[in-house]
């Protein structure tokens, strides 16, 4: 269970966490949703240790992970721009975490191969990463990011690059993958559908605050707000007023 409780962060005085409190069980997908600056980047780099927040707590099951360096919390990122290293091969690429654990060589090359496997590019190992389409560049950026096993798997808008019908397809294939290995997966993005296809859970953000959280039926059919129907798309809105009683 990651548990996130009453986080704050601000830059330069302006306030981009307001309190934010989150829980996501083991394996599940939460979907951090909301329109750019909304702080659904800077909460990730929060839980990730990239950032300090001025106050609240992140824990992962009992530990508290908040005071320790992001290279000891064992969590795994997967950027927009995949930050792949160009002049490696993608099993070098893959490899690369798992390295930097000295790990056995035949360690570090059967499991970069299972997670190449994984992913669908069995026979990409010796490929250069400039030889790559986008799809697969994204696909060798998830093998890499779940190659160390991590504990919680953090993805910042990493489908954004693509075009839309690539994308949609990819949503499909990234769900199954993150289903199959079980990890708990954050994952960050501001395309209501993306959020609503890929997530057990959706966590709507707005100007720093959780406007709403809830499983992606519950907040398209019944958004908590006016701001979140009107974010979400939706359409049929009905003026009215409370009479009480």
């Amino acid at each position: 269970m990651l548990t996130i409780h009453n986080l704050h962060k601000s830059y330069d005085d302006q306030a981009v966490l307001r309190g934010v409190s989150l829980e996501l069980p083991e394996g599940a997908i939460m979907a951090l949703l909301g329109p750019s600056g909304c702080g659904k980047t800077t909460l990730l780099r929060v839980v990730a240790g990239l950032e300090h927040a001025e106050r609240g707590e992140v824990r992962l099951g009992a530990e508290r992970v908040d005071g320790l360096p992001s290279h000891m919390r064992g969590f795994g990122m997967m950027f927009q721009d995949y930050a792949l290293f160009p002049h490696m091969d993608v099993a070098a690429n893959v490899a690369f975490g798992l390295r930097m654990r000295r790990l056995g060589r035949a360690e570090v090359a059967a499991r970069a191969a299972a997670m190449l496997d994984l992913v669908g590019l069995a026979g990409y190992a010796r490929r250069r990463v400039f030889d790559l389409s986008g799809g697969e560049r994204q696909r060798v950026a998830l093998a890499r990011a779940l190659a160390p096993s991590p504990r919680l798997l953090m993805l910042d808008e990493p489908l954004a690059a693509l075009d839309r019908e690539l994308r949609e397809r990819l949503q499909e294939e990234l769900r199954a993958v993150l289903r199959q290995v079980g990890v708990t997966a954050i994952y960050v993005t501001h395309d209501q559908e993306e959020a609503l296809a890929l997530a057990d859970t959706v966590a709507l953000l707005n100007a720093g605050r959780l406007e709403q959280v809830g499983s992606p039926e519950a907040i398209y059919r019944r958004p908590a707000s006016l701001w979140a129907a009107r974010f979400l798309g939706l359409r049929n809105l009905v003026p009215g007023s409370y009479l009480g009683g």
